[in-house]
């Protein structure tokens, strides 16, 4: 295939408006250089984001491709190196990857490979309608395009993998199973470790089987689940008519993920005359705008409490590890054997087989996040994933979100598919209706289910964890769901309203505290619990604004007011707490000017207390005590029972917990422990966040405004490397604030990527985007062609192929 790139220019509004006219005017059978070649028009603006335009959803699909290839094709390709399992091929069965966890090459490639083994992918993308194949197909004609036209791997201008062996053309089924991770990001593919690992026990092992301690892995489930949880997030508000100024819809989108790897955002705008128009940001691969606004309607998405699958516990026939009891006969669990190849430490490459086992409720795993669920000669569990046959159902409902035309033809669009796989929806429109839904792929595990199948390691972690003995304990069926073992629309949590509806990652019971969310399945979520930090000072800002009790002008949103509210960075977490920490400090400087330390011992107050008490709450790159306190708030939430000094009441959710328990010993020894924390990493107790959360580039530092979400920072950024890992970030990705004015066909908003459009370091889009969001600084969201030719930047690229 030849492919060429035509005519860089400087565009101006002329060249831009007659663009859409001329692509819509034209026969169809006329468009494009020459008859069977695809074809695009690529309208960079500022910050490198394309604005792809093209006549068919073949041409659509590649020129985002190619526009996505030669921005990101050595984070992508080494991606579809993962799913196409071969990682041990090209880097060592040893080595490990980042995904939103740590993730060995053999055990990745071994789950994969049954994946691929089994054909699941081939047989749920029937379930796409011919446009979307023709995106979907035009995506990998685009990527390899992109490839060809550098002349190969060799020709890559990225050094990050120029040359590489595994840079190469992609398979329509590579994008699919790209795809098909997403879909279990949440749940299959955090458990490929368990799954890859599970054998049944040996005779030794048999003999010598201790049983493990319930009470002991209920904690240990635990703990691995709430760091699982907190490796993601994000928040999203969407206003109403009745909560802005101008009584128009008003959305921020603020999705948290890893800012490497795969799981970051492209932001780009597609274009069809007639068809679709929308712009926004997908994960990588994915050739469909995931988060953004098209004419009429915005929406975002958070990570959903609800869990998209459950473990079923087995009992095994006595004597026979491979086998389980269902209904009180035995049932033969089935082995499926892949092999893969691995590379070797001379450069061989060996076949590796292993043996996966398979049972009707999903594959045996041992495991979750390390979290221990063994293999006896008395129990097994199996991995039940809803999500496991959605593919489908998923694009089908982003494609339609980019075309959609209302909020309520959104609420359709979720109550139809059902595909959402791990999120929440947030979304408004032009006339100001917004929406909250939880509504996706949950499995069917009501109450009294659970209640009645449950075992007690289940009962124990909230995570039903169910009898697996009796077909009664599967999951129900519901006639008006879309697919067998989940819950239909209706019995999932949505919620309309016209002042506003937001979620931080809490459940769905409070996305307006007006009108609480009640009697929904325990599987989905909790109701009548505490809320995170971060939940409450969003729901507290967001009706302030809407008062007009924040300070900040009249009552009502505005894009400015949402912009501040998005990038304000204080703390709640010393809004309730910091006085009483000045005042503890003050003590323990008065009594010697020494604080304890949980270890038993002291240390030195130094500069903490006039730190703190000149502090004002706030974690901006200039500011001195956001470090400090950031460690004290570490250590102090693992107090016991709370670190507040008021405790929760269900009448009054979003202000309590608050106050800081000074009584407590564990309050205490928090303040020495981060001070001890921060000598012995040689960081100034008065250092500024800026000294300490930035990333580098071309030798300089860019500083990175925000902090953990766990202290109520709305804007949330925290390291997530794990140890002995290159540190990087996660937390606030792609931020788009977008409203519509009173009048004008054209939506209005500002955007900003915190890492930038592009992932390749010799790029001019590696850091540009990055270096506004270290001064607060966003971009113009630029949708009509008018607002494109605007952009004083603007290079229009056609790009063809054959």
């Amino acid at each position: 295939m030849r492919f060429r790139l035509l005519a860089v220019i400087a565009a101006i509004a002329a060249v831009v408006g007659s663009a859409s006219a001329a692509l819509a005017s034209r026969p169809p059978e006329s468009r494009g250089p020459a008859a069977g070649q695809l074809t695009a028009q690529i309208r960079y603006t500022t910050g490198g984001i394309p604005h792809i335009l093209a006549h068919n959803w073949a041409d659509l699909g590649f020129g985002y491709g190619y526009a996505f290839a030669k921005d990101n094709i050595c984070t992508m390709a080494n991606g579809y190196v993962t799913v196409e399992a071969q990682r041990s091929r090209y880097f060592g069965p040893k080595g490990s990857y980042l995904q939103l966890g740590v993730e060995n090459n053999l055990e990745s490639d071994i789950f994969w490979q049954q994946i691929i083994d089994s054909h699941i992918v081939q047989h749920l993308e029937q379930g796409l309608t011919a446009d979307e194949k023709q995106l979907e197909a035009g995506y990998v004609e685009g990527y390899n395009g992109y490839l060809a036209h550098v002349g190969g791997a060799k020709g890559v201008p990225d050094p990050t993998c120029r040359g590489m062996a595994w840079v190469k053309p992609i398979t329509l089924q590579d994008s699919y199973l790209r795809f098909y991770q997403l879909m279990l990001e949440l749940s299959g593919d955090k458990a490929i470790q368990g799954i890859a690992e599970a054998a049944p026990p040996t005779a030794a092992q048999a003999t010598h089987q201790a049983a493990a301690s319930p009470a002991r892995t209920a904690r240990e489930l635990a703990a691995a689940w709430r760091a699982h949880t907190s490796t993601v997030g994000s928040n999203a508000v969407a206003i109403g008519s009745a909560g802005t100024r101008d009584h128009r819809g008003l959305l921020l989108a603020n999705p948290h993920l890893p800012w490497i790897g795969t799981l970051r955002f492209y932001q780009a705008q597609l274009t069809i005359p007639g068809q679709i128009n929308v712009t926004g940001a997908s994960l990588y691969g994915v050739p469909l705008v995931l988060v953004g606004h098209n004419g009429n309607v915005a929406w975002s998405h958070t990570t959903s409490t609800a869990f998209r699958f459950t473990p079923f516990q087995l009992t095994l026939v006595k004597g026979h590890p491979t086998e389980y009891l269902q209904n009180g006969k035995a049932v033969a669990m089935t082995p499926r054997t892949v092999t893969v190849l691995a590379r070797q430490p001379d450069g061989t490459l060996v076949p590796v087989t292993h043996t996966l086992w398979w049972t009707r409720y999903g594959p045996v795993f041992n495991n979750w996040e390390g979290a221990p669920l063994p293999w006896t000669t008395t129990s097994a569990f199996a991995f039940a994933d809803a999500n496991a046959n959605d593919l489908a159902r998923a694009f089908n409902t982003w494609f339609g979100f980019d075309r959609a035309s209302s909020t309520q033809q959104m609420l359709s669009i979720l109550k139809k598919y059902q595909g959402i796989p791990w999120a929440n929806t947030i979304a408004t429109d032009r006339a100001g209706l917004a929406l909250y839904a939880d509504i996706g792929t949950i499995p069917n595990v009501s109450n009294a289910e659970a209640k009645r199948c449950d075992t007690p390691l289940g009962a124990q972690i909230g995570l039903p964890i169910l009898n697996g003995a009796t077909t009664s304990c599967d999951w129900a069926n519901d006639p008006g769901a879309a697919v067998p073992g989940i819950f239909g629309p209706s019995h999932e949590p949505y919620l309309l309203r016209h002042d506003y509806v937001t979620n931080s990652n809490d459940s769905y019971w409070l996305a307006n505290p007006h009108h609480p969310l009640t009697g929904f399945a325990r599987i989905i979520g909790t109701e009548g619990t505490a809320r995170t930090l971060r939940t409450r000072i969003g729901l507290l800002q967001v009706q302030a604004r809407i008062d007009g009790t924040d300070g900040q002008g009249p009552p009502g949103f505005t894009l400015a007011a949402m912009r501040r509210l998005v990038l304000s960075d204080g703390s709640y977490a010393a809004q309730l707490t910091l006085p009483a920490l000045v005042q503890l400090c003050a003590k323990f400087q008065a009594a010697g000017g020494y604080a304890p330390t949980s270890g038993g011992g002291q240390v030195k107050l130094g500069d903490a207390c006039i730190t703190l008490a000149h502090w004002n709450g706030k974690f901006d790159p200039g500011q001195r005590g956001a470090v400090l306190f950031a460690a004290f708030w570490n250590h102090a939430q693992a107090a016991s029972p709370s670190p507040f000094s008021h405790p929760f009441q269900l009448s009054h959710p979003v202000t309590t917990p608050y106050g800081l328990n000074t009584a407590n010993t564990t309050v205490h020894t928090a303040l020495g422990d981060a001070i001890e924390q921060l000598n012995t990493a040689h960081i100034p107790i008065d250092t500024t966040l800026g000294a300490v959360q930035y990333v580098t580039y071309h030798g300089r530092h860019i500083t990175i405004p925000g902090g953990p979400g766990e202290d109520g920072i709305f804007n949330a950024i925290a390291e997530i490397s794990p140890p002995g890992v290159t540190p990087f970030f996660g937390g606030s990705s792609f931020i788009q604030v977008v409203t519509w004015q009173p009048g004008s066909a054209c939506p209005v908003g500002s955007t900003i990527l915190t890492y930038s459009e592009s992932s390749n370091p010799t790029s001019p889009h590696f850091a540009d985007q990055t270096k506004l969001f270290s001064n607060k600084q966003f971009l113009p969201d630029r949708f009509c062609p008018k607002q494109i030719a605007a952009d004083p930047n603007l290079t229009v690229v056609t790009v063809t192929g054959r």
